[in-house]
């Protein structure tokens, strides 16, 4: 397993700190999927912006639960954890 630098929550500060309290109000804590991309949170801000119009926008044809369908699938066929 490859070790990857990363900011705990508890020393972030500035934007991190305000996405890291989103984070843990909407999931009641920090994933590590969230976590690996500290390092440079304007880049993980525009990825959650993404995951959201991708996953939440009610201007898809798909409906959320065949939209997390085709993302566990896709996930399995490339045997990843997430």
């Amino acid at each position: 397993m490859p070790w990857i630098k990363t900011i705990a929550p508890g020393e972030a500060t500035g934007l991190l700190e305000r996405i890291y309290g989103e984070a843990e109000a909407r999931a009641g804590k920090v994933f590590n999927v969230v976590r690996l991309q500290s390092l440079r949170p304007e880049v993980l801000e525009a990825g959650l912006e993404l995951y959201q119009q991708i996953m939440l926008s009610p201007q898809s044809a798909l409906s959320r639960v065949q939209r997390e369908m085709i993302a566990v699938a896709v996930s399995r066929a490339n045997d990843c954890h997430y």
